[in-house]
């Protein structure tokens, strides 16, 4: 059964009210060379629509506007890879565009390229599309005077942590939830039923999923699309394109970096084998790792976090079977088992002067807890 016309009409309605810069686009929009690919699945019509009728010029890759329910022309129909928007990139080196962004086929991720100061494009990852939002959106809010009262955005535990400086700055709170964005979700409800909806203005995880305003309960890559697009616009009118904006962001709050680290314990015991190091991790609490001290840490399971000194507060969160250590001033580490099968996740966020000095610290980091746990 077709959904209603009426249906489509009521959410992109509900997306313009979402908009931010208005004068930008009306500047900038139609001079905008962006590349966008749907990568065969239920974006284009709705991404296109709307940047159509806020008028912001995009170019789309054909070849992946088709219905295609094999993907065909990618190996994997996930926007978050380089490799899945290389038609897009290929199509914007030969008009010279700045940005390429696709959506995942159901349209609730978005990938983002971007040229790098050697004009070479760039896969972002999901960590700096949403610190370049999140800027976006509060800085902005705050130009216009427009910044709610309390306002609130909301990330998962697993998600960098520049976005909890960045909030401070603009004097907005930073929830953390346990990952899922269900858990986003509950936030809106929370200020809804507190009759203050108006409250949450962002959330986000660092697996590409992206929600501005509370019309849904789950991420949408559409707004997503509508919001990155407005903000290439936003700072074309002040001479810059994305990867200089986020690269001026590393230069105000220091240079973060985050990466994911998967160890999986093959066998018919694995299970068994991730579960008794998650108990080190729990039992064996160091003082420090990779010579860095560990001056604080949560149990998500016991809902419990410590801080070094200062003793203990209740999470307020379900009980989940993570853990994090805080390193105080340079970031952080979570561990995170999965669920379903023998693999565990090491999320690290680590702040540095630079990206040299991120990395050293993370190879430190790194050897010092894969020696801990003989892994």
């Amino acid at each position: 059964v077709p959904v209603p016309k009426e249906v489509d009409d009521t959410y992109i309605e509900a997306l313009k009210k979402l908009t931010l810069s208005k004068e930008a686009v009306a500047k900038c929009g139609k001079d905008l060379k962006l590349v966008y690919t749907p990568v065969h699945g239920s974006g284009y019509v709705p991404v296109t629509r709307i940047l159509k009728e806020l008028g912001i010029n995009v170019t789309v890759v054909k070849e992946q506007t088709t219905k295609d329910t094999e993907f065909s022309t990618v190996a994997v129909p996930n926007p978050e890879f380089k490799e899945t928007l290389s038609m897009g990139i290929a199509l914007a080196n030969k008009i010279d565009a700045d940005v390429v962004f696709g959506t995942d086929p159901d349209s609730d991720r978005l990938g983002v390229a971007v040229k790098d100061d050697r004009g070479e494009f760039v896969a972002l990852s999901g960590n700096q599309v949403g610190i370049l939002l999140l800027d976006y959106i509060l800085g902005t809010l705050t130009e216009k005077n427009t910044l709610p009262r309390d306002p609130v955005a909301v990330r998962s535990i697993v998600s960098t942590t520049m976005t909890d400086a960045i909030a401070a700055h603009y004097g907005v709170e930073m929830r953390q939830v346990l990952t899922g964005f269900k858990y986003i979700g509950e936030q809106i409800a929370h200020l809804e039923a507190e009759g203050h909806p108006e409250r949450f203005l962002f959330g986000f995880e660092e697996s590409y999923g992206y929600l501005s305003g509370g019309y849904v309960r789950d991420k949408d890559a559409v707004v997503a699309s509508m919001l990155i697009c407005e903000m290439a616009a936003w700072y074309k009118g002040r001479g810059k394109n994305l990867g200089e904006a986020l690269d001026d962001l590393y230069a105000q709050y220091g240079y973060y970096f985050n990466k994911v680290d998967s160890y999986t314990f093959p066998g018919s015991d694995g299970m068994e084998k991730m579960a008794a190091l998650m108990e080190t991790l729990r039992t064996e609490l160091p003082i420090a790792i990779g010579g860095r001290a560990v001056t604080g840490h949560t149990d998500y399971e016991s809902g419990i976090r410590y801080e070094d000194g200062e003793g203990k507060t209740p999470t307020g969160l379900p009980s989940s079977n993570v853990m994090e250590f805080r390193l105080g001033q340079e970031g952080s580490l979570v561990a995170r088992p999965s669920g379903t099968e023998p693999k565990l996740k090491f999320y690290y966020s680590l702040r540095a002067a630079d990206r040299a000095a991120a990395e050293t610290a993370y190879g430190e980091i790194k050897a010092s807890v894969e020696d801990w746990l003989g892994l």
